[in-house]
Parts: C-alpha cells; sequence; structure tokens
C-alpha cells in the first residue's frame, strides 16, 4: 500500500515548499533529501558539487533515496532524482508520485540563485536544455501530474 507523497520536478518548481504545506495539511512528516545531504555532508549541494564533483553527488544522492523506507510522509527530493532508476523503483512501491510540472519560464522566475542553488547540472549546460532531458523522465514516473507555480502554494498542494 503506498503510504507517502513522492514530489518531483524541476528545481524551482516548488516542491520544498508545496511539501511543507502539503505535510502540515496531511499530518505527515516531510522529508527533504536535499537537506539530509546538506546535513550529512556538513555543506550546502553547491559546495558538494564544486568540491566533490557531480558523480559524487549523484552516488550520495542515490543512495540517499534508495535508503528511504518510512510511512506517512511527504518526501522532496532534488530535482535530479529521475535520473536513478533503482531509486524511482524502490520509492515507487510506498509512495503516489507526483510531478509538479512547470514550464521553463516559470521556473526561471522562480529560480533567484541559479548559481549556487546545488542544480546537478553538466558543465556547460543550459537549464533549458536541462528541463528538456528531464521532463520525459518526469513524466514516466508521474502518478499524477499537477501544473506547479500557476497559482500560491497552498492552493497547489491542495490539489
Amino acid at each position: 500500500m503506498k503510504t507517502n507523497i513522492l514530489l518531483i520536478g524541476m528545481p524551482g518548481s516548488g516542491k520544498s515548499t508545496v511539501g511543507r504545506i502539503l505535510a502540515k495539511k496531511t499530518g505527515m512528516q516531510q522529508i527533504d533529501t536535499d537537506r539530509l545531504l546538506e546535513r550529512s555532508e556538513g555543506m550546502r549541494l553547491q559546495d558538494i558539487i564544486d568540491t566533490r564533483g557531480l558523480d559524487y553527488f549523484s552516488e550520495l544522492e542515490c543512495a540517499a533515496l534508495c535508503a528511504i523506507d518510512v510511512k506517512n510522509c511527504v518526501i522532496t527530493p532534488g530535482g535530479s532524482a529521475v535520473y536513478y532508476p533503482n531509486a524511482m523503483e524502490h520509492l515507487k512501491k510506498s509512495c503516489t508520485v507526483v510531478y509538479l510540472k512547470a514550464d521553463l519560464d516559470a521556473l526561471l522566475k522562480s529560480i533567484r540563485d541559479m548559481d549556487s542553488r546545488g542544480i546537478a547540472m553538466k558543465p556547460g549546460q543550459s537549464f533549458e536544455a536541462l528541463l528538456l532531458e528531464r521532463e520525459p523522465l518526469y513524466e514516466k514516473y508521474a502518478d499524477v501530474k499537477v501544473e506547479a507555480l500557476s497559482a500560491p502554494p497552498g492552493r497547489i498542494a491542495h490539489r
């Protein structure tokens, strides 16, 4: 039985904000995997990527996602979670996967700190190219799609 909600989507789509509101509305706990990684490594995501590299970050993120074994939680992973098929299949067993979908313009308006946010991007990759790369993966894993950034976060959580 699926007892968790997993919010997936691009950086800036509101996963963490909507997740906090949704957890409060449902009485569930929230697990923000970006914060877990930062606590375990003792540094911000961008610093992990800058000092240890994208491959290290990816291994760390995948391991953290695969280790999640909870009930009645709203889980908000980083936008790159969909790159790890084994982690996504593991999470889909206990989670209803909700894709917070947003277009490029809305995402770019939402992100104020592109260079320091800790976005798992290949060197020289544009945010638009990242969106085009990830969108099919979000679609693949989603049980439900919700238009993100089209309303205040509380209304998105209600949907």
